[in-house]
């Protein structure tokens, strides 16, 4: 059965194709954190209604995942680049140590490697496609 991360991760992907009537349940659910028993009373239904409607939300969330894979792809994804990541700084350690000439530059490369690149996403991401374009030059440039 899915826990409430997992079901957390794909209804923050998914909850947007789902029913407003289920959105909202689910919604209380994950995001307010309140028990089947406090949905009921709040929406004025049954507490088998809000499991049922939980359970077919879930249901439907994992049809959408296995055929569209966007969450496994994103976290697949981060993963990915986290082990790159740390394998280009454990290099980067290494050739600091075995060519302290190069020492200065080395360290710029292992600054570059640890930047927060977040906020220059977020501009990217706002302004669209031309500007992510611009972005990851400038970023070439940092």
């Amino acid at each position: 059965t899915m826990n409430k991360l997992e079901f957390l991760r794909l209804w923050d992907a998914y909850s947007a194709l789902l029913t407003p009537t289920q959105r909202e349940i689910s919604g209380l659910y994950l995001n307010f954190d309140l028990t089947v028993s406090e949905i009921a009373d709040r929406n004025s239904i049954t507490r088998q209604a809000v499991s049922e409607c939980l359970s077919g939300c879930k249901r439907q969330l994992e049809e959408y995942e296995q055929k569209l894979r966007f969450v496994r792809g994103n976290l697949k994804y981060g993963l990915e680049v986290s082990f790159m990541m740390t394998d280009a700084l454990r290099w980067a350690e290494q050739m600091q140590k075995t060519h302290p000439q190069l020492s200065e530059d080395i360290e710029r490369l292992k600054q570059i490697l640890s930047a927060d690149y977040s906020v220059e996403a977020e501009k990217a991401l706002d302004s669209g496609a031309g500007a992510i374009n611009n972005a990851a030059n400038d970023g070439a440039k940092r």
